[in-house]
């Protein structure tokens, strides 16, 4: 089931610096929201305190509200394994667990919550690779290494690893950034379908990617280097695009930024 997160006044801070400050935003359910904006304007910092993963860094701490329909995702009794595990992640590069096979790629994450069962196993290894448009290309050679597929398979293998646990919300950062223009187009694909059942959110350098793929789009800024990132405005794809509110806003979209 596809949830809606709602962002109250979040600030994300390093150690003693701010990285982001101010963040307020309506994630809607079974849609993909964009996140654009200048090398180092906090998006994928933002994005990353959306299933905690921004705690990996010694230092990560938020202030503000983070809700996944009616849970905290901060409230100290939550566990982060669990919310990691309700949103799901796929990073810059395609990171396949090198030494496992594509079958246990997208299996590890149901071994490690317990789930042993062999024909439980294969029919939700097999219904994940479906889902991302990967199981004909890889059904006879599933015990084959998972590093040993292009680039474009190794992110869609990622994304059948993280479809695998059922989560209700995928996160994508930069998903495509390391893909040549086919492979992007798939993974493109891909995210239209999956939206119908998840709530998506992806950072994207590619503004037609943005573009193409979105129904929302958040332009994220920063005043100066060293101060931190802030929301500008969020709306409509069409509408940040055509008609943004801010100057600022139109300025990076016309490529006159800076």
């Amino acid at each position: 089931m596809a949830k809606r997160i709602d962002v109250s006044d979040l600030n994300v801070y390093y150690g003693a610096f701010k990285a982001v400050e101010g963040v307020s935003m309506t994630v809607e359910p079974r849609s993909v929201t964009a996140f654009i904006g200048p090398s180092g304007c906090g998006k994928s910092t933002f994005l990353r305190t959306l299933n905690r993963m921004h705690e990996v860094i010694p230092g990560g701490r938020v202030e503000g509200k983070v809700m996944l329909d009616d849970q905290d995702l901060y409230a100290p009794s939550m566990d982060p394994v669990m919310v990691r595990r309700t949103i799901g992640m796929v990073f810059q590069r395609p990171n396949p667990f090198p030494t496992m096979s594509i079958y246990d790629n997208v299996a590890a994450g149901l071994r490690l919550n317990g789930v042993r069962n062999k024909k439980t196993l294969d029919g939700i290894v097999e219904q994940s690779l479906k889902g991302a448009n990967l199981w004909n290309e890889v059904k006879d050679r599933l015990s084959k290494p998972g590093a040993g597929l292009s680039g474009g398979q190794q992110q869609r293998l990622c994304i059948a690893r993280a479809i695998a646990v059922q989560p209700q919300v995928l996160l994508m950062d930069e998903p495509c950034s390391a893909l040549d223009p086919i492979s992007t187009l798939a993974i493109e694909d891909l995210i239209n379908e999956l939206k119908s059942d998840y709530t998506i959110v992806i950072v994207t350098h590619n503004m037609q990617q943005a573009a193409r793929v979105s129904d929302r789009t958040a332009f994220f800024n920063l005043k100066a280097t060293g101060e931190p990132g802030r929301l500008i405005e969020i709306d409509e794809t069409t509408k940040i695009f055509n008609n943004p509110n801010e100057q600022s806003t139109e300025d990076y979209i016309s490529g006159r930024f800076g």
